[in-house]
């Protein structure tokens, strides 16, 4: 059975500085301490300490905006040169020369590098305008799409990281236009109006005779028609009155 460990007693615990420390110690002198430091106000060196910081925080976010706008205007240098190469790769007599395939490539190395720096190209065809995106430069008719969607990027827009680095310009679709003729009426007003057979039927107004074809009456009697034929005496006696039966006439026995 083991002993149990004692706690160290006065007479056994060592004076002075551990065995560590002493060795440290061994052969350095203490710190001098500088004349007057011990009249130095502390509290207003700190204070001093702390405006110097704050001036040299400032100067050193002000070195930085700087620097990334240096960056952004070379950014918009190589996305310049992007467009330049994009041109001439459509040209058509580099292209019989065999430039395009080195234009090409020398394009995709391009973006190689302006993709490490954070910059990528926008992909808008089949989403909605956005202005802060994009820059609408044509309109065109395409039936089936709604208005303002995308169709065509006619120059790339770019993002840098979360900025927008240049907006792309981009050719949307027009709403159709609706013709005349074919425009529904408000069911609400047709209803109000009458059909035609409700409609009131208005009277023809007679129509005056003009002063110069008034007769005026004259007394002498207007002289018989020759091509008029002259009614028989007996005709006359049996004719009918309008609007009276005719009595039938006796039989004689």
């Amino acid at each position: 059975m083991t002993d149990a460990p004692t706690a160290p007693t006065a007479s056994t615990a060592p004076a002075g500085p551990t065995a560590p420390t002493a060795a440290l110690l061994d052969g350095h002198r203490p710190l001098e301490v500088p004349p007057g430091a011990e009249a130095v106000d502390l509290e207003a060196k700190f204070t001093q300490l702390l405006f110097r910081s704050s001036l040299l925080g400032n100067k050193l976010t002000e070195q930085k905006q700087q620097a990334r706008a240096e960056q952004r205007e070379l950014l918009g240098v190589l996305i310049e040169v992007d467009d330049a190469l994009t041109a001439l790769g459509l040209d058509r007599e580099l292209v019989a020369l065999g430039r395009g395939a080195g234009l090409e490539a020398t394009r995709r190395r391009l973006l190689g590098r302006l993709a490490k720096a954070g910059v990528r190209p926008m992909r808008l065809e089949g989403l909605a305008a956005d202005p802060a995106l994009t820059e609408i430069v044509g309109t065109e008719v395409r039936p089936g799409v709604a208005p303002e969607t995308v169709l065509q990027t006619v120059v790339t827009g770019f993002f840098w990281e979360q900025e927008v680095l240049r907006r792309a310009q981009v050719v949307v679709a027009a709403a159709e236009s609706v013709p005349e003729s074919a425009s529904v009426e408000d069911p609400r007003i047709a209803a109000l109006e009458p059909e035609e057979s409700e409609k009131p039927v208005e009277l023809e107004k007679p129509v005056e005779p003009e002063a110069s074809e008034v007769v005026e009456p004259t007394g002498a009697e207007p002289e018989p028609d020759p091509a008029a034929r002259p009614v028989p005496p007996r005709a006359r006696r049996h004719a009918k009155a309008p609007g009276r039966p005719a009595k039938r006439a006796k039989r004689k026995k």
